[in-house]
């Protein structure tokens, strides 16, 4: 069985520690534990490895956070991944910093990458692990947040989550979205 794991975020120097880019640091971790690399491919950094007898399919899309969906559907096409082995990396602003939620459906909930994947695909229904990232912050300045870097304070929760993160990722892998759920939601 083939998995395309998708983690969002933005390119660029300017983005690469934002909180909107949770979806590559997770990724990345999860590369970096698996031993596989990134090469450049169409519409973004691609990784082709095996966990354990599952084959996957990681992908940080470089069409920008808004436009990921062009990305999640070429490379489903591409690799002839069904839509139910698509798991796609977010941060969200409304869960606390470092929280989990795997859902196999659900809203955008404002999300414009979410948003565009959903346009692409012709569907909300296809699993998402969600990463807390918090919302401290005044209101009418989300975009500075999400665009924001992690202070200090941050980086120490990071740093105990992510790896928690990539564990999720492979219990999706391995034993597959319904048990994932049960082991990492609200924990």
């Amino acid at each position: 069985m083939k998995h395309l794991i998708v983690g969002l975020g933005n390119i660029g120097d300017e983005y690469r520690n934002t909180r909107h880019n949770i979806g590559f640091m997770i990724l990345d971790a999860f590369a970096e534990a698996s031993n596989i690399s990134f090469t450049t491919g169409r519409y973004g950094d691609v990784a082709h490895g095996r966990i354990k007898n599952q084959q996957v399919v990681l992908l940080k899309p470089s069409t920008y956070m808004n436009l990921s969906g062009s990305a999640v559907r070429y490379w489903k096409e591409q690799e002839g991944i069904e839509l139910e082995n698509i798991l796609i990396l977010v941060d969200d602003i409304a869960l606390p910093l470092g929280a989990i939620r795997i859902k196999g459906n659900g809203s955008d909930a404002g999300h414009n990458g979410l948003k565009h994947i959903a346009q692409m695909l012709g569907t909300q229904s296809y699993p998402r692990l969600r990463f807390g990232i918090g919302n401290d912050f005044p209101r009418g300045c989300q975009i500075d947040y999400v665009l924001g870097t992690f202070s200090a304070e941050e980086k120490k929760v990071l740093d105990e989550r992510i790896p928690v993160a990539v564990d999720a990722v492979k219990e999706v892998i391995l034993a597959g979205l319904g048990r994932a759920m049960c082991s990492f939601n609200n924990k």
